[in-house]
Parts: C-alpha cells; sequence; structure tokens
C-alpha cells in the first residue's frame, strides 16, 4: 500500500512533505494523520531542514476528514464513542499544533480543494500560497458541525479579519484562490504548474536569512498574535533582538549585507 504521507529529502535545507491519497482527494484519515503528525515530529528535529513545503498530490491539497471511514473502529470500541473523538479532535488538531510549533518555517503550496481540516493545515502554515484553480472551504458546518474547528476559529478571523470569517464560517461556502489572495489568506496564486517552484522562491527567500533568527521570528510572530499588549511584544522583542546579536550568524549577515554577497551560516 502507498504511503499516505510521502517526505522528500532535505535538499539544501527544503522538504517537501506531500499529502498522498489522492483517489480520496488526500482526505485525513488515522493512517495519514499519524503519518504527518510522525513526519512533522521527525522533522523538527532534523536541523538540516528549515523549510517545509506542504502539498497534496493529485488534484487536491485535502479534502478535510475522511466522512467515509476514519478508520479508528477498533479505537471507537476500546474507548468508547465520545471518548475517542474526543481523542481524534486532539490527533487533528495536533496536527495544526506541530505545523506552528516545528522550527522550520512552513510554506503552505495548496495545489487543489483545501477543505475543513484541510483548510485548518492552511491556515497554521507560515507561508500560504496557492494555484489559480484551488478552492476553499470551512466545509464542518455543511457537514453538521459546528465551524469552530481545528484552530480555525481563531487562526481564520487573525488572516483575513473577523468580518469576513464570521461570513465565511457562518455560511461554509466555497471560494477561490483569487478571493482567498484579496481577503489576505493567501500571498501570493500561481498557474499550477508553477506552484511548487514558486514555493521554492519563498524557501530561498528564508533560507537567505540566518537559521536562529528565522526560527525566533516564527515564534514571535505567532506569540504577538496572542499577545494582548503592544508593551508586551515589545519587551519579548527586545529580548530576542539581544540573543540574536550574540549569535555567530549575526555578524556573518551583516557582512554579507554590506559587501552584497551571500551569507554563509553557522547554527549557534
Amino acid at each position: 500500500m502507498q504511503a499516505s504521507v510521502l517526505v522528500e529529502p532535505a535538499a539544501d535545507g527544503v522538504t517537501v512533505v506531500t499529502l498522498n491519497r489522492p483517489d480520496r482527494l488526500n482526505a485525513i484519515n488515522l493512517d495519514l494523520s499519524t503519518r504527518l503528525a510522525d513526519a512533522l515530529d521527525t522533522i523538527a528535529r532534523d536541523r538540516s531542514v528549515r523549510v517545509v513545503i506542504l502539498t497534496g498530490a493529485g488534484r487536491a491539497f485535502s479534502a478535510g476528514l475522511d466522512l467515509r471511514g476514519f478508520g479508528d473502529d477498533d479505537l471507537v470500541a476500546a474507548e468508547g464513542h465520545v471518548g475517542r473523538l474526543m481523542s481524534r479532535q486532539r490527533e487533528l488538531v495536533g496536527l495544526c499544533q506541530r505545523i506552528r510549533a516545528v522550527p522550520q518555517v512552513v510554506i503552505a503550496a495548496v495545489n487543489g480543494p483545501a477543505a475543513g481540516a484541510g483548510l485548518a493545515l492552511v491556515c497554521a502554515s507560515d507561508i500560504r500560497l496557492a494555484a489559480s484553480e484551488a478552492i476553499f472551504t470551512v466545509a464542518f458546518i455543511r457537514a453538521g458541525y459546528s465551524a469552530c474547528d481545528l484552530g480555525v476559529s481563531w487562526l481564520l478571523p487573525r488572516l483575513v479579519g473577523a468580518g469576513r470569517a464570521h461570513e465565511l464560517m457562518l455560511t461554509g461556502r466555497r471560494f477561490d484562490s483569487a478571493e482567498a489572495l484579496r481577503n489576505g489568506l493567501l500571498v501570493d496564486v500561481v498557474p499550477s504548474g508553477e506552484l511548487l517552484d514558486r514555493a521554492r522562491l519563498s524557501a530561498d527567500a528564508v533560507l537567505a536569512n540566518p537559521p536562529l533568527s528565522v526560527e525566533m521570528t516564527k515564534q514571535g510572530m505567532w506569540m504577538a498574535l496572542e499577545t494582548p499588549a503592544w508593551e508586551t511584544s515589545i519587551e519579548f522583542e527586545n529580548r530576542q533582538q539581544v540573543f540574536t546579536a550574540l549569535t555567530e550568524d549575526q555578524p556573518e549577515a551583516t557582512a554579507a549585507f554590506l559587501e552584497k554577497r551571500p551569507a554563509h551560516y553557522r547554527r549557534r
């Protein structure tokens, strides 16, 4: 049986993780969820990887939760229906939490439909790009559940604004890549044949910066969204600046900038 998640060996600091159930539009079941969690945990420990490109095989990014069967019937029998539903929720949202927690920058390259849990993975990524034919939908509400799922009720308003998020979540309507770009969910839309090349351009731009500076910026940007006061964020930023100023990469970055040459970094 073909693996439901493919991980390319890291090349020049970049790895590509592909959701690989194309016959089911990369719908998430227990196997895919487990394999993706394991892949992200392994990548988090691999210091040779600095950027992760997350995409889907075939014509979809991910259609969301596989409503035809998650593949955990034995666990339902062992844990009980309600207990297993809660465990499943925690496992699924754990994928989004891992994307946020890994020190690497995660670029979502949305090659096709991203619905429900698939949209949640997109929202949790650091940089979001899409092919022109990609479509998006919250989806949960149209399947008979709350639209508030997998962190989307927190993430989507911060990406597109509360007013737009409310409308998208209450209607569950589809929206295309042009609207997603216009509303701020995406930073770029390109033809499908150019999507991975465009993602690698963003990866290269990230790689041009010192590793620890990138990691701390990712952490700081996400934490700033959860920080209620400007002064608190300033104090956090001050500590980040002092910390990065003491690394060996900082003077090399400054020298490379002034000399207009590529930098050569050492992780410290």
